[in-house]
């Protein structure tokens, strides 16, 4: 978990998250977002696969980034836990349909 921390600390890192959250995109998609060097973006992104928060595919030359949606839930929860801050599922609303029963 400390490496997801680590990753999650920075706003650049933060923001291609959020970005892939959309969509996965490819590195100059990516980087067409940002007014990095290269080379800084790919430490970022290298940061990012250590924590497990992305995966990649590469094509060619083409690398598409996707989040890893798991990893990012798991540690939110295992944050939220340690703070017993854990979230309770939500009571169920009645519906119309249940009304009639």
């Amino acid at each position: 978990m400390n490496l997801v921390f680590k990753a999650l600390s920075d706003p650049t890192r933060r923001e291609i998250l959020r970005l892939l959250r959309e969509r996965d995109m490819t590195a100059g998609e990516i980087a067409a977002r940002f007014n990095l060097a290269k080379p800084t973006l790919s430490g970022h992104f290298a940061v990012l696969r250590e924590a497990d928060l992305i995966q990649s595919d590469k094509l060619g030359t083409t690398i598409t980034y996707r989040l890893n949606l798991s990893v990012l839930e798991e540690a939110m929860c295992l944050f939220l836990d340690h703070f017993g801050l854990a979230l309770e599922p939500r009571p169920r609303t009645a519906t119309a349909k249940d009304a009639q029963s």
